[in-house]
């Protein structure tokens, strides 16, 4: 059996299928070990043809020509019907897969007897994921947090795929990936992560053509975001795992429509539209765990669309949008192995230098326990019952966290660096509290690169925080810039290459540049010229007056210096 099917679904897909085919073809694994199945749906721009070429060309490329479906669903499952290797892996026709992809995923799926393997993801249309934070070669819905990615590039079992019966919708259907995924993970008794590479190229289409920037109508996307709700509700039993699968539909597909930047900048037609389609899901399908568990800002949002308040969840969004970072860096060292060692604390503000804070503790109403409550000073003026006394802030830390994030600008990969940063509540000086994200972060040149040492390029450092349901992501610059200091450059042992640390991003961002010196030219070994030329120039420096003789002489003798042998 081979290990491994390629299946990529085409349709007019003009030169980028000669940028996709060399990916595939150039894989690590043995030519014998997979094969590249193309489904055609149809195309009209000659994309036909050139896949007849490439299979006459290649014996490893199978090609299935059928009408016109119009979506990726169908092609995608006649694909995996015809597949016969051990392993289906999904390519879209304008994505890439990297050199060693198919041998990496497939030796982990292999040895871990994986339904799903993820690959990690780069490119320009991706950004960074938690779940590729390390590698993991075993884990499940429970215990990973698979949902908060669902593209549908992965490679699954085909035994899995066949005995769970999982196929995409066909016909024209938006967001089919996520049904998919939704379905998929739940049944998936191991699932593994191989987040030390990255396997699948990414980019946005210089034609716009991507399927996910294409248009929709928006009523036809929320009928289709109620299936895949109902379709994650229907694989998996009530209670706390639903909730947090829930959770991510209702947070990442469902708020963003009430939430900035659309509802603040939208035209209020357009608005109006997204609000009365938004509603009705937010009510109807999701249990009273999902919203209970979501972090503060997250909460009152879904408390003022359940209490039917749009003008007070627009007020609501025009204020998170106003929130900003504040990070403080101290202790930066570097050693000499040009390890960078930091301390960090991040915090986040509203209205000028006010923290976003809490007023508490106190005894919380309808509840035994104690905790906090979301400063009014945020809250006031925002109609809702809730919002107006304060919203109850039982646990501030749920959902907080931080983490150093590095982007390899020529590449598009980014990479988490090794940190300690964790939240905590600290008391300020008006009686009042805020939530801190602190610790420390190492970014080691020689392992950062999951575990490999960084090529050369450019590093550009960003920090991940998230505090009370109010996500930011800002360029790692201190506030201070008098903390912001330079090292380097140091060798990195072994590789060639130095790194330089500097801070000279966009608005004094912190930067890793990993240089490799080019080799020294090698010595060239210089006849002296012929004797008759030794007695051409001789005469002609007799010629000249002793000024300019003089300086062609010491021109001369420099020239002898700097020659390769001469001294």
């Amino acid at each position: 059996m081979l290990k491994v099917s390629v299946v990529v679904p085409v349709y007019n897909a003009g030169p980028y299928i000669e940028r996709c085919a060399p990916s595939l073809l150039g894989q690590s694994l043995g030519e014998d070990e997979y094969e590249i199945v193309y489904v055609d749906d149809g195309s009209t721009d000659g994309s036909a043809e050139v896949l007849d070429r490439l299979a006459a060309e290649h014996p490893r490329i199978r090609v299935h020509h059928q009408e016109n479906s119009g979506w990726p669903g169908k092609p995608r499952n006649v694909g995996m019907a015809m597949a016969r290797g051990e392993y289906i892996q999904l390519v879209d026709q304008d994505d890439r897969l990297a050199p060693e992809a198919l041998e990496r995923l497939y030796a982990m799926g292999s040895r871990n007897g994986s339904d799903i393997v993820l690959g990690k993801m780069a490119g320009s249309m991706v950004g960074p994921s938690p779940v590729f934070r390390r590698s993991r070669e075993r884990c499940t819905v429970e215990d990973a947090p698979l949902i908060e990615t669902l593209t549908a590039h992965r490679m699954f079992r085909r035994a899995f795929l066949e005995e769970s019966g999982l196929r995409f919708p066909e016909g024209y259907w938006r967001m089919e990936d996520l049904l998919f995924m939704v379905r998929a993970y739940p049944r998936a008794k191991v699932v593994s992560i191989l987040a030390d590479y990255p396997c699948y190229i990414w980019d946005r289409r210089e034609d716009g053509g991507n399927n996910s920037e294409a248009e929709f109508d928006l009523a036809g996307n929320f009928r289709r975001l109620r299936t895949i709700i109902e379709a994650l509700a229907d694989a998996t039993e009530p209670g706390e795992l639903q909730d947090r699968l829930l959770r991510r539909l209702y947070r990442v597909e469902l708020m963003r429509s009430v939430s900035e930047p659309f509802v603040v900048d939208a035209e209020d037609e357009e608005r109006r539209e997204a609000y009365e389609l938004t509603r009705p899901l937010a009510v109807e399908c999701f249990p009273p765990g999902v919203t209970a568990g979501m972090p503060a800002v997250q909460r009152l949002r879904a408390t003022l669309l359940a209490e039917d308040r749009p003008e007070a969840l627009r007020e609501v969004a025009r204020r998170v949008r106003e929130v900003r970072p504040r990070i403080e860096v101290g202790a930066a060292g570097q050693d000499a192995a040009g390890r960078l060692s930091l301390r960090i604390r991040a915090t986040l503000q509203h209205t000028g230098a006010d923290p976003l804070a809490l007023t508490g503790p106190l005894a919380l109403a309808g509840t035994e326990a104690d905790g906090y409550v979301l400063d009014p000073a945020f809250t006031e003026g925002i109609e809702g019952a809730e919002a107006a006394g304060g919203l109850p802030v039982p646990d501030p830390l749920s959902y907080a966290n931080g983490e150093v994030l590095v982007h390899d600008l020529s590449r598009n990969v980014w990479w988490h660096a090794e940190d300690t940063l964790r939240p905590r509540v600290e008391s300020l000086e008006d009686g009042r509290s805020h939530v801190v994200v602190e610790g420390g972060a190492v970014l080691d040149p020689l392992t950062l690169a999951g575990g490999e040492p960084l090529r050369p390029g450019t590093y550009e450092v960003w920090l991940g925080v998230q505090v009370l349901g109010v996500g930011r992501r800002p360029r790692l610059t201190p506030a201070d810039a008098a903390q912001r200091v330079a090292f380097g450059p140091v060798p990195l042992g072994g590789t060639g290459r130095t790194v330089r640390v500097d801070w000279s991003g966009r608005g004094g961002q912190l930067r890793l540049v990993v240089t490799k010196p080019k080799p020294a030219p090698k010595p060239v070994a210089v006849k002296p010229p012929p004797t008759g030329l030794r007695r051409i120039y001789r005469g002609a420096l007799r010629r000249l007056p002793p000024g300019p003789r003089k300086a062609v002489r010491r021109y001369a003798a420099a020239v002898r210096r700097r020659l390769p042998g001469r001294r």
